[in-house]
């Protein structure tokens, strides 16, 4: 069966140019196993209607779709790796694969893969995906969207057959091919590339095509490097707030890890907080803890500085820097408006919502290890005391730290209260993603080729998401 009527192809990225990115073929894979097929998120760009043959043919096989894309595009870039500037970078085990518009909005979506195999710019390396990271990547995208997170979205993740070698894993291991559905795989990298290269004509070029498929607002702009620059900033700052009331650290915040729309994706070693530690690091090799959980705000400024960097070859310095100041006032902001979302309470003024989110950040601080991240969001939705201090974790509520944070939130009203009949939450515990769970997840497939326990957390994590009904950006 063809996509269905609402598909609507429109492959934008290709005409960027030769200098963007280069055609590349998937790589011949011994079998293609179908494990995971996202239909709530295919059913918006009318691909839900695919069989499995049809499924297994475009996104394991890469047969192109109808009007898209013909060859895939591995797309150029560069960037800051821990700081450190790589200009020896891109797409080495992905590429562009399709674009589409999104039903309802006519939004310009993705599909990009992993794990796809080589292509120029792969290093010597395999261009493989473990199939491990494959089903984190998958679980990662449905919790952060749960939590109302923007994110990009895992649509397919196919089995290869393949045996891989990894140092940070037993090995051989199985290999996998994820597809993930995104508003755009363009980067802050992209641009580093063509601003090191001292390329305006392509830089402008770049800023010209993000304009107008991504900030088609923006088209009226006097000042175009700026406004995009601060209406990123903006995007990047819901995100970026979103990980801090999430509890998850991205883990691996370099430069081309982050996109020009404000999306969570290249899910690597990523953790979610198992309890309040601004020191909380999820990567083994980042020694110095430079992007814990406490530092990811910092390190995403410091990441629109350098995008503001590659702008000024083409913009006005002192307009990019206006711009480059807002993210601050732009994250407190919406810091203090994703936790409300999260507790299920109005807003009071900004002095009160200030005072509460504060007050919240201290008593989970104060709980120490003996308080979980996420049921403390879970304890306290719709500001309900009642049904917080009911509940197992009541010992703790009613200790000295939280009559500060009990006081400050008995002032806000809730919003959404209609949210708490959901069976959701009459359980005594909410749905968590902590790296324990990942490895029980793992351990029956990686035995018996059991995949059971992970349907049935994605379906607990789908229950999750409706009940909290919070929409990402």
């Amino acid at each position: 069966m063809p996509p269905s009527a609402i598909y609507r192809p429109d492959p934008q990225f290709p005409t960027l140019g030769p200098e963007f990115g280069d055609p590349v073929a998937a790589a011949d894979f011994p079998q293609t196993i179908l494990r995971f097929r996202n239909d709530r998120a295919a059913a918006t760009v009318g691909l839900e209607t695919l069989s499995d043959a049809e499924w297994v043919a475009h996104f394991g096989r890469f047969q192109p779709l109808p009007g898209n894309i013909d060859p895939p595009l591995a797309q150029r870039y560069h960037g800051h790796q821990f700081r450190t500037y790589n200009s020896d970078l891109g797409d080495g085990r992905g590429f562009l694969f399709a674009q589409l518009r999104e039903a309802g909005t006519g939004r310009l979506l993705d599909l990009g893969t992993k794990g796809s195999g080589q292509t120029p710019w792969s290093r010597g390396g395999d261009g493989r995906l473990t199939l491990k990271g494959g089903m984190r990547e998958v679980l990662a995208t449905a919790m952060l969207e749960a939590l109302g997170v923007p994110t990009s979205r895992s649509l397919s993740l196919i089995e290869t057959g393949e045996a891989l070698e990894r140092g940070d894993e037993p090995s051989p291991t199985r290999a996998g091919v994820l597809v993930r559905l995104s508003h755009s795989h363009i980067r802050f990298g992209s641009f580093q590339r063509h601003a090191f290269f001292e390329s305006a004509e392509r830089v402008s070029a770049l800023i010209d095509h993000v304009i107008a498929n991504y900030y088609p607002e923006l088209e009226g702009a006097n000042d175009r490097p700026a406004a995009l620059l601060e209406a990123v900033v903006g995007r990047v700052a819901t995100m970026t707030a979103g990980w801090m009331t999430a509890g998850f650290v991205h883990g691996v915040l370099n430069t081309d890890n982050m996109n020009l729309t404000g999306e969570s994706f290249d899910y690597g070693p990523y953790r979610f907080l198992p309890h309040s530690d601004p020191n909380f690091t999820a990567a083994y090799f980042d020694h110095q803890g430079l992007y814990s959980f406490g530092r990811q705000p910092e390190a995403v400024n410091w990441n629109l500085q350098q995008l503001a960097g590659c702008f000024s070859l083409v913009g006005n310095s002192d307009t990019l820097v206006e711009a480059l100041n807002g993210f601050g006032p732009a994250y407190r902001r919406e810091l203090i408006a994703a936790m409300l979302a999260r507790l299920g309470v109005g807003s009071e003024g900004d002095e009160a919502d200030a005072i509460l989110v504060q007050a919240a950040f201290q008593a989970m601080a104060d709980g120490g290890e003996m308080l979980r991240w996420e049921p403390f969001f879970f304890d306290w939705f719709c500001g309900r005391e009642d049904r917080a201090l009911a509940g197992p974790r009541a010992s703790h509520y009613a200790t000295q730290p939280f009559v500060t944070f009990r006081q400050c939130l008995a002032v806000h009203r809730p919003v959404r209260s209609e949210r708490l009949t959901h069976p959701y939450f009459s359980r005594t515990e909410p749905e968590e993603l902590l790296i324990d769970e990942i490895e029980s997840i793992w351990a029956p497939i990686a035995g018996t080729d059991d995949w059971s326990v992970f349907n049935q957390k994605l379906d607990r994590i789908e229950a999750a998401r409706l009940a909290w009904g919070l929409t990402p950006a």
